[in-house]
């Protein structure tokens, strides 16, 4: 638990993660909560089942992903986790709808949708947080911190016996 925890206080992990979560939160309450025009849970399901055939229990791992990695991200809880399903939410998103239409986003809609760009973008700011953690101002941070603070054994400590 404490290598997932692991972390510094490298302020530039923070604005990487703070930014991606930032980022992906709307497009997880899109889908989770129907917020900001999304269509919520039950039709998101519906439509990657039955439109696009991803499986239902990777429908839902990726909806659960988007949204609670999101939040994750925002508060460097299990930043980790959170990044590796965002990550991985974001590879199978690339294939499905980017990589058809090239590399560069849809900017002056003379393409049929976007393309790679944005996605690569992603795996950058995610892989930072995959490998060096959360960086300061996190919730893993303070967690490792107190699992790392030792209590005084008071048997070692002659005063304190």
């Amino acid at each position: 638990m404490k290598q997932i925890l692991k972390t510094n206080d490298d302020v530039a992990l923070t604005v990487a993660r703070i930014a991606m979560g930032v980022v992906m939160f709307p497009h997880g309450a899109q889908k989770m909560l129907g917020w900001w025009g999304g269509h919520g849970f039950t039709a998101t399901m519906e439509s990657f089942t039955q439109q696009m055939g991803i499986p239902a229990p990777l429908a839902f791992l990726a909806l659960f992903a988007e949204f609670f990695g999101a939040l994750g991200l925002i508060f460097g809880f299990l930043t980790r986790p959170a990044a590796f399903g965002v990550f991985a939410t974001m590879l199978v998103a690339m294939f499905k709808v980017g990589v058809p239409n090239g590399f560069f986003m849809n900017w002056f809609g003379n393409q049929k949708g976007e393309g790679i760009e944005f996605f690569l973008l992603t795996f950058g700011l995610l892989g930072a947080s995959m490998i060096r953690g959360a960086g300061a101002f996190s919730v893993d941070g303070w967690i490792a911190k107190r699992l790392g603070e030792k209590k005084p054994n008071a048997k070692a400590i002659p005063h304190l016996a």
